[in-house]
C-alpha cells in the first residue's frame, strides 16, 4: 500500500489551479444516463472516486470518449440495465459511495435500480433513507437483499408528488430530482439541499429540457417531462480543494495564490478561514494569500472563544472541519470545533496530539483546540489516513511539522484530491510517494 513521506518545515510559493468538484462530479456525471444522447462535460477531476463511477459507466454500456484528462463525452444509448443486478457490479459499487447517484437516473429512464450498501469514507452512519423514502414517494417499491447487501428498486411508473425531506442531504436531493425530472406530474422538494453543486446539477438538467424551478432555494419544484436531451457542463472548482490550499498556505507560513478559484460559489468559507485570521485577497477570481508569521483566531463580541461548526449550505460545509481543526493548532488563542453530521469525522485528532497539538476530544462530535501560537512546531510521525478529508488535514500537518512524517493509506487522500503530491512539489514542498 502507498504512502506519502513527508519531510516539514518548508515555506511553499506559487500558483495552484483547483481541481473540478469531486462533489459534483459523481451528480453530473450519473446524470448522463438521463439521455441517449451525447453529453460533453469538462473540468472533471482525474481522481478515484470519479474514475470509478465513469468504469462503472463504461462497463453498464455508456459510451466514453475521454479527449484530455478533463473532458469526456458520454452517450447513454445502449444502457444494459441487466449488467446493475450482477456480482461485478455490487462489488465495484459497493467501493464507491458515488455509485449510489446513478440510482434515481436509472429508475426514471429504466423503471429499475440497485442501490449497493455505500463504501467510501469511515466517517460514521452515512443512511440511505433520504434516497428511498423520495423514491417510494415517487413510485418506486424496494426491497432490501439482506444476503447480498443490496437495495433493489422497480418503478414501473413514476409519478410527481409532494416531498417534505427529513434532512437536506445533497446526495439525496440530487438523486430524487434526477428521478423526478421524468415523472408524471410536478414534484415539489421541500427542505432541499441547496449547495452550489446541486445547483449545477439543476442548471444542467434544465439546459437538457428539465423544467426545474426554485434553484437555489430549499423549495424545489420539477415538472416532469417526457425526454431530455444531450447538453455540454463544466464543473466548478472544488471548494474543498481550495478551503484545504487557505489553510496550507496558512500553516505552512506560504505565499500562494488560488488561481480561477469560482469565488462567488464559496459561500460562508473564506470568512471562516478569515475568522482564524488567515488574511487573504481576493483579485479577479483568484484568492491570494500572503505569508504570515502568525495568525489569531477571533473571539465572539461578548469574548467568547469561538466555535467553527458544519451545517447545509449556505452554512460551512462539514468536509471542511477536518482542516479548520489542524490549521487553529498553530494558530493564536483558542476554537471549539463542532462536527454535527459524521459521528466519526474528529477521531483522527489523536494522530495531532502525537505530532504535539493541544487538543481536547470533548466527545465524538466536539474538540477544543488551543493554539501553539507557534511556540512550537508539531513533531513528524507515522500516521494512516482514515478518509479523505482527515487525510488531507494530516497532510498539511506534516508539511508544517519539524522532521520526517510518514502517512499511510493514501488512497483515502487519492478518492478526492488529483496528483496532490506532484501540484505541492511545484510549490517547493518535499513529499514523495513510496510504495
Amino acid at each position: 500500500m502507498a504512502s506519502f513521506e513527508v519531510t516539514g518545515g518548508k515555506k511553499l510559493q506559487g500558483e495552484i489551479i483547483p481541481q473540478g468538484a469531486k462533489n459534483e462530479a459523481l451528480q453530473i456525471i450519473s446524470a448522463v444516463l438521463l439521455t441517449p444522447e451525447r453529453v460533453k462535460i469538462t473540468n472533471i477531476p482525474n481522481i478515484l472516486d470519479v474514475n470509478l463511477l465513469i468504469e462503472l459507466l463504461a462497463e453498464l454500456g455508456v459510451k466514453v470518449e475521454r479527449t484530455s484528462p478533463d473532458t469526456c463525452y458520454f452517450q447513454a444509448d445502449n444502457v444494459d440495465v441487466e449488467y446493475l443486478g450482477t456480482e461485478t457490479f455490487r462489488k465495484k459499487s459497493g467501493r464507491l459511495r458515488g455509485s449510489v447517484m446513478i440510482a434515481g437516473p436509472m429508475l426514471a429512464r429504466f423503471k429499475k435500480a440497485y442501490i449497493p450498501k455505500p463504501g467510501g469514507d469511515k466517517i460514521g452512519r452515512r443512511r440511505l433513507d433520504t434516497h428511498i423514502i423520495g423514491f417510494e414517494k415517487l413510485g418506486a417499491r424496494f426491497e432490501y437483499n439482506e444476503e447480498l447487501n443490496f437495495f433493489q428498486l422497480v418503478a414501473p411508473q413514476l409519478t410527481g408528488a409532494y416531498m417534505l425531506l427529513d434532512e437536506p442531504s445533497v446526495t439525496g436531493t440530487a438523486n430524487i430530482v434526477m428521478a423526478a425530472v421524468l415523472a408524471n406530474g410536478t414534484t415539489t422538494i421541500y427542505n432541499a439541499a441547496c449547495e452550489p453543486y446541486l445547483q449545477q446539477l439543476c442548471h444542467m438538467l434544465n439546459r437538457m429540457g428539465a423544467k426545474i424551478s426554485g434553484v437555489g432555494s430549499n423549495l424545489l419544484t420539477i415538472e416532469g417531462v417526457a425526454y431530455l436531451g444531450g447538453t455540454e457542463h463544466r464543473m466548478l472548482p472544488d471548494m474543498i480543494e481550495i478551503g484545504s490550499f487557505i489553510g496550507l498556505a496558512a500553516m505552512t507560513q506560504s505565499e500562494l495564490t488560488i488561481k480561477d478559484a469560482g469565488i462567488k460559489h464559496l459561500g460562508v468559507i473564506p470568512e471562516k478561514f478569515m475568522q482564524l485570521g488567515i488574511r487573504m485577497e481576493f483579485k479577479g477570481d483568484d484568492i491570494y494569500i500572503p505569508a504570515q508569521d502568525s495568525y489569531e483566531i477571533s473571539t465572539f463580541l461578548d469574548g467568547g472563544i469561538l466555535t467553527v461548526s458544519d451545517h447545509p449550505w449556505p452554512g460551512f460545509t462539514p468536509d471542511l472541519i477536518s482542516i479548520v481543526l489542524v490549521v487553529a493548532t498553530q494558530a493564536i488563542g483558542s476554537v471549539l470545533v463542532h462536527q454535527k453530521m459524521f459521528e466519526s469525522r474528529l477521531f483522527f485528532v489523536d494522530k495531532l496530539i502525537d505530532m504535539g497539538a493541544q487538543i481536547i476530544l470533548c466527545d465524538p462530535h466536539r474538540a477544543t483546540v488551543i493554539g501553539l501560537g507557534r511556540k512550537h512546531a508539531l513533531r513528524g510521525i507515522t500516521m494512516s489516513s482514515p478518509d479523505i478529508r482527515a487525510g488531507q488535514a494530516l497532510l498539511i500537518a506534516a508539511l508544517s511539522a519539524d522532521g520526517k512524517s510518514t502517512i499511510q493509506n493514501i488512497e483515502q487522500i487519492d478518492r478526492g484530491y488529483q496528483h496532490i503530491d506532484e501540484r505541492l512539489r511545484q510549490l517547493g514542498a518535499d513529499i514523495k510517494r513510496i510504495g
